[in-house]
């Protein structure tokens, strides 16, 4: 069997197959990893300019990756090595282009913009390799975004704004579609430190032609910087990398639905934002959505129930 038949071989066998516990743990762990980091970079960002303090981010994360990923990177080869960079740029200029629309536009049409990535997904892996995903995935989709609009608000921002947010989501879609290729073919942890290599690369040139070259200073930066280093970058798209080769990229993107919910519970516990009741009942339906697409959570849910009904 040839390299790419083996390859699409073990796509199908991920689509087919529901994702794993372990995996959907994992990915649930690194989205609410995710989610708590919008209250620390939102405050670091109002004492450290916006691409310096990615850059630092993601040199942290190559620092920590750098020696254990040291003895496996010649593993990529030359095809490996460009998938990686190529993956890893494509989540600089995701990030690039969100936060220039944030700029342009209001904070609930970008979460909800953002979040249409959860369709993207599908929409790319039908479209690049020709996978099809059930039908119970394609109505956790219809429920995540119905979920997500809900939790948003899609209140009227920019037409210049949302247009960038939604090239970001764009990106950040077509790196989880692409991931669900490469994840198979190559080691996750050197694949994943060719990406934070890329993005590194890629923030430091757009940080030094802006000016932005500067120290960390203070405990707020640092532990933003520490924070999104080493948890939310090295260890979120490592663990990203390695469950996509137990799961479908749709039901990745479909547990990703869960970053803005887990932004909502910490920015309610950490900074005194209030979602509303329509914004819970939002995140409760993102929740079914990933219930109805993954048998695995929908057990999950189930047993949690149980137990708070015998509590």
């Amino acid at each position: 069997m040839s390299a790419t038949a083996a390859c699409r071989a073990a796509i199908v066998r991920a689509v087919k197959t529901k994702t794993s516990p372990p995996a959907l743990a994992a990915l649930v762990l690194v989205t609410a990893i995710w989610g708590i980091t919008f209250v620390q970079i939102k405050d670091a960002l109002a004492l450290y300019p916006l691409f310096a303090f990615l850059a630092v981010r993601f040199a942290i994360a190559v620092a920590v990756l750098a020696v254990p990923a040291a003895r496996r990177l010649p593993s990529l080869g030359k095809q490996g090595g460009a998938a990686g960079a190529g993956l890893g740029l494509l989540l600089a200029a995701g990030y690039a282009l969100q936060t220039a629309g944030l700029d342009r536009t209001t904070v609930s049409a970008a979460g909800f913009v953002t979040g249409m990535y959860v369709i993207l997904t599908p929409v790319f892996g039908l479209a690049l390799f020709r996978i099809r995903p059930d039908r119970a995935v394609w109505l956790g989709v219809a429920l995540a975004v119905i979920g997500l609009a809900m939790l948003s608000g899609v209140a009227a921002g920019s037409v210049t704004g949302d247009l960038l947010v939604l090239c970001a989501a764009a990106l950040y879609a077509l790196q989880i579609a692409l991931m669900e290729r490469f994840a198979p073919r190559f080691d996750p942890l050197a694949f994943t430190t060719a990406e934070m290599i890329a993005a590194f690369v890629g923030f430091s040139v757009i940080a030094v032609a802006a000016g932005q070259v500067e120290l960390p200073r203070g405990w707020t930066v640092w532990g933003a910087l520490i924070v999104t280093g080493v948890f939310a970058s090295a260890f979120g798209y490592l663990v990203q990398a390695w469950a996509q080769q137990r799961t479908s990229a749709a039901r990745t993107a479909l547990v990703f639905a869960l970053e803005p919910v887990f932004a909502g519970i910490f920015g309610f516990a950490l900074a005194g934002d209030r979602l509303g009741a329509v914004g819970w009942i939002g995140g409760a339906v993102i929740l079914c959505g990933i219930a109805v697409a993954e048998p695995a959570a929908a057990g999950t849910l189930a047993r949690l129930v149980r137990v708070r009904r015998s509590a």
